[in-house]
């Protein structure tokens, strides 16, 4: 079953213990999305409430994915730019599908969902956003249209041995 989408939800209590546990549940099955295992819903909480903040001041969207169940299973949040020579083009950030959907689509349904909704966000011609290396992320973007425009090698630092690469991915729209 496909996933509903619905872009600018109301944060209810509901909403955001569900983007809790999702974020929380993919970042323990390994998922680049900011933390490394093991992670509690309170581990995430404070960077959730800083999205949360964002999106209140309007310099932050969430596009959120429902299973047939009603639960959060997959969410992207747009960050804008406020420089006025990048006000064209938008962030992808936390980019996640919860790992019990892996394997059905839903990856590729989310990536469409989000460029749908970035095409009708006014004076938004592309989409930028970074991967962790090692994981072959940049192939799932490449799949989904975007390209690689930036690599900066060992800048992510996931262990005191482990380093990975920070890679730029990018996809116009216009």
């Amino acid at each position: 079953m496909p996933l509903s989408f619905d872009l600018d939800p109301a944060i209810t209590p509901e909403l955001r213990d569900g983007l809790c546990r999702l974020w929380a549940d993919v970042s323990n099955a390994g998922g680049a999305v900011g933390f490394v295992p093991p992670v509690t819903a309170d581990d995430i909480r404070p960077e959730l409430v800083k999205h949360l903040a964002a999106m209140a001041e309007d310099r932050t969207r969430l596009l959120v994915g429902r299973d047939g169940d009603g639960r959060v299973a997959a969410t992207v949040f747009f960050t804008f730019n406020t420089h006025r020579l990048m006000r064209h083009w938008c962030w992808l950030y936390t980019v996640m599908v919860h790992p019990s959907h892996h394997g059905k689509g839903y990856g590729r349904e989310l990536m469409a969902a989000a460029e749908d909704a970035a095409r009708g966000m006014d004076g938004i011609d592309g989409i930028r956003l970074t991967c962790r290396g090692g994981l072959g992320l940049e192939r799932f973007y490449g799949a989904c249209g975007y390209r690689e425009v930036g690599r900066v090698p060992g800048a992510i630092k996931v262990a005191d041995d482990d380093f990975r690469d920070d890679i730029t991915m990018w996809l116009p729209i216009n």
